[in-house]
């Protein structure tokens, strides 16, 4: 890939067979991951009757799903709330708008893989979808740098001994083609 361009209202990139595989399978997995927890959502019958989705009251307990699904709630130290009335207010918020979140990250991911030719080729987007590339793209690299632990004093360069060496190269690439799909979208 030599980087996303952008003519005539389209992005543009060229993808190798290989480059198109990692993409779909880390894109893949990512979108299983997401579908798996927004399965874990309670049944409601009042939700099924008034259209309003709820999802988990708690976080995520595996730590590359938490880093994508935050928290929707911060303690306001002002107000002195006990610990038991944060956790209400944060589970709360997490039943309203985990299922909106969930529903955006899976239906980027859908879109990467609908769009990214399975065995390499040109890829031809329009602003909307390069959107849904960047969020998915963005998406897998906070995935992958969870489970890697990256950190900002980690070097760009690691041992050889190291066993994430590997993986590292695949989030390095990720961030230059992330970075290479934001430069084409501002041109």
């Amino acid at each position: 890939m030599e980087g996303w361009t952008r003519k005539n209202g389209h992005v543009l990139a060229e993808l190798s067979q290989q480059e198109a595989a990692v993409i779909r399978g880390l894109v893949g997995q990512l979108k299983d991951m997401l579908t798996a927890r927004a399965d874990e959502a309670p049944q409601d019958e009042l939700a099924e009757l008034t259209g309003i989705r709820t999802g988990p009251t708690t976080p995520p307990e595996d730590r590359v799903l938490a880093r994508l699904l935050p928290d929707f709630y911060r303690r306001d130290p002002i107000t002195g709330e006990t610990d038991e009335e944060e956790s209400d207010a944060a589970g709360a918020m997490r039943s309203l708008h985990e299922p909106g979140l969930l529903e955006a990250k899976t239906g980027a991911a859908a879109l990467v893989l609908e769009t990214c030719p399975p065995m390499g080729g040109r890829v031809k987007l329009t602003g909307e979808q390069a959107d849904g590339w960047l969020a998915a793209i963005n998406d897998v690299r906070l995935a992958l740098g969870t489970a890697l632990d990256v950190d900002e004093d980690m070097p760009d360069d690691v041992p050889d001994d190291d066993m994430r060496r590997e993986h590292l190269g695949v989030y390095q690439w990720l961030t230059w083609v992330q970075d290479s799909l934001v430069g084409a979208l501002m041109a």
